[in-house]
């Protein structure tokens, strides 16, 4: 069976996280800064299909999730997509996995912070440059590491905040924008040339990635076979709706919306005033806060469990015995996202990062075909949320993910498989310093 949270010499995680909570995570994690910029893009490449676009990938990205969901609800320890490889596919294939989960968030982190400092740089351009920004960087990472060693409960707390945060803003921006949209901007037209479809599809699916890390706090979930897959559909349904609309309000509301930097404040400019460009800017800082505390929550627990499986060393799986959190874990991915934020590296991991999440797509959805299989019985427990029509959606959310990696850039290819080959070493290296270990 899995492992379970708790060491055998030592305090275990708490329990404290319910599906809300995990659902504020996955929209965290989704609904990132990048999201008030993307309707220009879309509306460049598809024009007014661009909605129909987003509900489209909306729907292909909820065959993964409830895939994943069916998998995730197997099990209740903390890993995610790493743990279900490892119960399906063994060790090798799971440390790569695992690796790509946490290298991934460390970026992210550094990547989305730097989205945050030049969001407050709009308001206080000092802290864009020189020892300010370097100093901005290293507490705002500072007071989230913190909140995260604390307690799972004061981490929920912050992020279901920033959630509201995020969401309040958008919320105003598509009820008050609504009523204010020209119907006949709305107008099809011709449908965009098989070029400009697949680079928007490609921009959504990953514009739509994240809710991947759900299942990765589940150690500390209250209920994780129930929970994990309610936040994954709830999660994916809510951020369609969002986007969607948001898409529809842009599209009718600005008439140079492809070519406008800030589309959303843009929008809300028009038809809400100077009041309304503050209030979705104000929710673009949220949103890029909120997702920061996502990823050093996901990210730190990302690397717990692969020390917790002994995979890594087992100083990254202490838990601390007032807090119990894992305190080594926590420390370690927040000092790597702040070396990569100050020093610029994170903007060549990017490539990688999205190669990185098709992995775990593939990965996942193979292993719920995998765990299905009578073999697996006795070694994994049984499915709480099963996805109907048999190996039809699993399988289809493979090609889909196989598709989206079909259209990747020789440079993501390229840097994709060079993370890869880094687990390999790492792997290699992992296996002799934990020889003897269980497998």
């Amino acid at each position: 069976m899995p492992a379970s949270t708790a060491a055998p010499d030592g305090p275990s995680l708490r329990r404290e996280l319910g599906r809300w909570d995990l659902t504020a995570i996955g929209v965290n994690q989704v609904i990132g800064g990048a999201v008030f910029a993307l309707p220009a893009t879309l509306a460049a490449l598809a024009g007014a299909w661009s909605p129909l676009l987003v509900v489209a990938v909306g729907f292909a990205s909820l065959l993964i999730a409830v895939t994943f969901a069916e998998v995730g609800s197997r099990f209740d320890a903390t890993g995610g997509p790493y743990l279900y490889t490892r119960a399906a596919f063994g060790r090798f294939a799971a440390f790569e996995v695992g690796w790509m989960q946490w290298f991934t968030r460390v970026a992210s982190w550094a990547s989305v912070i730097n989205v945050l400092v030049a969001s407050l740089g709009f308001y206080w351009p000092a802290v864009t440059t020189g020892a300010l920004r370097s100093a901005l960087i290293a507490g705002i990472i500072a007071v989230l590491t913190t909140i995260n060693i604390l307690g799972i409960r004061q981490s929920a707390v912050v992020l279901n905040t920033l959630t509201a945060g995020k969401l309040a803003p958008l919320a105003i921006f598509i009820v008050a924008g609504l009523p204010a949209v020209a119907v006949a901007r709305l107008a099809l037209g011709a449908a965009p040339d098989a070029a400009s479809l697949s680079r928007s599809a490609l921009l959504l699916i990953f514009a739509f990635g994240g809710y991947e890390v759900v299942p990765v706090p589940a150690g500390e979930a209250k209920d994780p076979r129930s929970g994990v897959p309610f936040a994954l559909v709830i999660t994916i349904v809510t951020v369609t709706i969002i986007l969607a609309l948001a898409q529809v309000v842009c599209l009718g509301t600005l008439p140079a919306l492809p070519s406008s930097r800030t589309p959303l404040a843009d929008a809300a400019a028009v038809f809400m005033g100077a009041g309304g460009a503050a209030l979705i800017t104000l929710g673009a800082v949220f949103s890029t806060l909120g997702n920061n505390m996502g990823q050093a929550l996901s990210g730190s627990r990302s690397l717990f469990a692969l020390a917790e499986q002994r995979d890594v060393p087992r100083l990254f799986a202490f838990i601390h015995p007032r807090f119990r959190t894992p305190v080594v874990a926590i420390v370690t991915t927040a000092a790597a996202s702040l070396g990569l934020a100050l020093s610029g590296t994170f903007a060549s991991m990017a490539a990688a990062s999205a190669i990185s999440r098709l992995v775990v797509y593939v990965a996942t959805c193979a292993a719920a075909l995998q765990l299905r299989r009578p073999s697996f019985r006795e070694t994994v427990r049984p499915a709480t949320f099963v996805v109907p029509l048999g190996p039809a959606i699993p399988a289809l959310a493979i090609a889909i993910a196989l598709a989206i990696l079909a259209g990747a850039t020789s440079l993501q290819l390229t840097a994709g498989a060079a993370a890869l080959a880094a687990g390999a070493v790492l792997f290699l290296l992992a296996t002799i310093g934990t020889k003897g270990t269980r497998p």
